[in-house]
């Protein structure tokens, strides 16, 4: 709803609107609210304010930030104003509809699984949408396994893709690029799984296990079985 009515609200009282940002904060100097958000396919990020039109104005990317808190006693009043939609025009027609083959949305997904190039090709998410199975969980991607063409792009984690905030994440070899970690950083529980010790993925992570992701995976699905069966 922010990214539709956000706009349209800045282009009625002719200001800036600075959207999908993944940062905000006041310039304590200026008292400017600075708007960070990625740019250039989110391969930098831009820090943007608006010194002269008022008011300032941004949309944030879902998840980016943690929920608001209930307020006990709030002072606001809800203001019901009625719509004629009979005279609104409406230029958009339903031609199809064609239902998805899997419904999967990382996020809102508690656990998520994600695969990287560290998979070696397609067939590796195999082994990720197995775990993911048995932890009733989503499956991941980083945006390099997207580009080649590995799984579909509404499965990408990350700057480009989709910002998730899952109480666990499990990273499989994935290097951890800044643009991975701004979708994801935010996880409760980070859990990285790669044969490199100094991935960078490893530096955010609440546990991180250094082997082959094909031998480690294997035993860990096997684990989580004998458990379930013995519960």
């Amino acid at each position: 709803l922010g990214r539709s009515l956000g706009p349209r609200v800045a282009a009625k009282i002719e200001t800036g609107l600075t959207a999908d940002c993944t940062g905000l904060d006041i310039d304590p100097e200026t008292g400017l609210l600075r708007q960070t958000r990625p740019a250039y396919g989110g391969n930098i990020m831009a820090t943007i304010v608006t010194p002269n039109s008022r008011p300032q104005m941004a949309t944030v990317r879902y998840k980016m930030f943690p929920e608001a808190e209930d307020v006990a006693s709030p002072s606001g009043a809800i203001v019901h104003n009625q719509v004629n939609f009979d005279a609104v025009t409406d230029r958009i027609k339903l031609l199809e509809f064609q239902e998805a083959k899997e419904q999967v949305s990382i996020t809102e997904a508690d656990i998520i699984v994600s695969g990287g190039l560290g998979l070696g090709d397609p067939e590796g998410f195999k082994l990720i949408q197995e775990l993911a199975e048995v932890l009733d969980a989503a499956v991941g991607a980083s945006r390099p396994t997207v580009d080649e063409g590995w799984i579909d792009y509404r499965h990408q984690v990350g700057l480009s893709g989709r910002t998730v905030r899952p109480q666990v994440y499990i990273a499989s070899g994935i290097s951890g690029a800044v643009q991975h970690q701004a979708g994801m950083k935010t996880s409760d529980v980070i859990i990285a799984i790669n044969k490199d010790p100094n991935a960078p993925i490893l530096r955010i992570s609440n546990l991180g296990v250094i082997g082959d992701l094909y031998e480690v995976i294997p035993r860990l699905i096997e684990k989580i079985k004998e458990n379930s069966n013995g519960s």
